[in-house]
């Protein structure tokens, strides 16, 4: 880590570190902790503020949308499919989302698709803690982590733990061939030990503080909650997934969102340089501002191409109810069936006789019906597993987030 880029600016520390590597022997560096975060706003131009307000107006309008849909948790899973497949692709487990919308997810057939439900799974069980009011803890975070590595080549010991060594990120550019890595690494995350979970803790803490959510805008608290996260780095593996997962398990407790349907990392991704970028340079220069800027603009764009996506599904499953009104189908269980294929791209005669409530032989006839009319298709057929199906209109919405 360039030591000299750490400015008197910087919003934090920088301690002293040793070690010994293999081929080096002992070395002497030092690691970056961050301050504890105030309950202050930033100071912010004028301009970072008015892309803030932007960003506020975005997310009300995806949530005003959310909230006048009659089930809006049918585009919950969804949503997750695209967020796990982008914030995965961000830490290097890339699979394409065609893929990822269409596989099976009790029985991936590959590692990094497994790790990509993981998130789905993670997310599920984070909603489900924000939706009972428990308040966020280490060991619901520790938690999350111990699920996002499940059975993936990432899984250890301390799996489901606040990291115990310390570990380095990245890679400068300019680092000569043979460095030593942690000379070498581009940031160099708090040492571990009872301090580094102190310091998560305290900012668990921040995020459920009512002064700020008084004193600071959410969307700028959300900001700033996501970088302390990522300087942090508290846990040995999927630390930017989860800390993306913060942003908007934070905003739904602030109530800025209704329904976690945003899908913040498809922005983050495509921009992956200056989102590194300008975390870093909080951390060596104090400089909240740009970041601030680039973290709403992300938060705008992800909102307004959320409520697109939404507003397109709504579309297509009102198109098609009202082919199944204008067929001779029995409507309840052919409506539900709709609803289902919007809920869950890819699906069994299984999966639709578990949802529905209904016999299989049920579940399978309404499956038929539905492809007749031309509202279903069939994926093909993979040895050994049962014949999946999906609606194509859907697909080809969510296949956007590709684009």
């Amino acid at each position: 880590m360039d030591l000299e880029a750490f400015t008197d600016a910087s919003p934090g520390t920088l301690v002293p570190i040793k070690g010994t590597d293999v081929r080096h022997g002992e070395w002497v560096h030092s690691a970056f902790i961050p301050n504890p975060l105030t309950v202050e706003s930033p100071r912010l131009s004028g301009r970072t503020y008015r892309v803030v307000a932007d960003a506020r107006a975005a997310l009300a309008a995806l949530d005003s949308t959310a909230r006048q849909l009659p089930n809006p948790r049918l585009f919950r899973r969804p949503s997750l499919q695209a967020e796990a497949q982008s914030t995965s692709a961000l830490e290097g487990t890339y699979a394409p989302l065609s893929e990822v919308l269409k596989a099976d997810e009790e029985r991936p057939p590959n590692v990094d698709l497994r790790e990509i439900f993981n998130y789905v799974a993670m997310a599920d069980n984070a909603f489900r803690w924000v939706e009972d009011g428990r308040p966020l803890t280490v060991a619901m975070l520790s938690e999350l982590q111990a699920i996002l590595v499940k059975r993936t080549r990432n899984e250890s010991a301390s799996s489901g733990k606040v990291r115990d060594h310390q570990v380095v990120i990245g890679q400068r550019k300019e680092a000569p061939p043979g460095e030593l890595p942690v000379k070498a690494a581009r940031f160099i995350p708090s040492p571990p030990g009872l301090d580094l979970q102190a310091s998560l803790q305290d900012l668990l803490a921040w995020m459920d503080n009512d002064e700020v959510r008084v004193e600071i805008d959410p969307v700028v608290a959300a900001g700033m909650a996501h970088y302390q996260f990522e300087s942090l780095h508290p846990f040995n593996d999927g630390n930017g997934r989860i800390g993306r997962l913060l942003i908007v398990i934070h905003l739904l407790r602030q109530r800025v969102l209704f329904e976690p349907t945003l899908t913040v990392s498809p922005w983050f991704e495509a921009r992956r340089t200056d989102y590194y970028d300008n975390l870093f340079r909080v951390s060596t220069e104090g400089d909240w501002d740009s970041y601030i800027e680039f973290f709403a603009r992300g938060l705008e764009a992800s909102a307004r191409r959320t409520q697109g996506r939404m507003t397109s599904l709504v579309e297509i499953q009102a198109s098609m109810k009202e082919k199944v009104r204008q067929s001779k189908l029995r409507a309840d269980t052919a409506h539900a069936l709709v609803d289902f294929a919007v809920a869950n791209i890819s699906f069994t005669i299984r999966s639709v006789e578990r949802g529905l409530g209904v016999s299989y032989g049920r579940a399978n006839t309404v499956v038929n019906q539905l492809l007749q009319l031309g509202l279903l298709d069939t994926l093909e057929d993979r040895p050994g597993t049962a014949r999946r199906f999906f609606a194509p209109e859907v697909y080809e919405v969510l296949l956007g987030e590709e684009a």
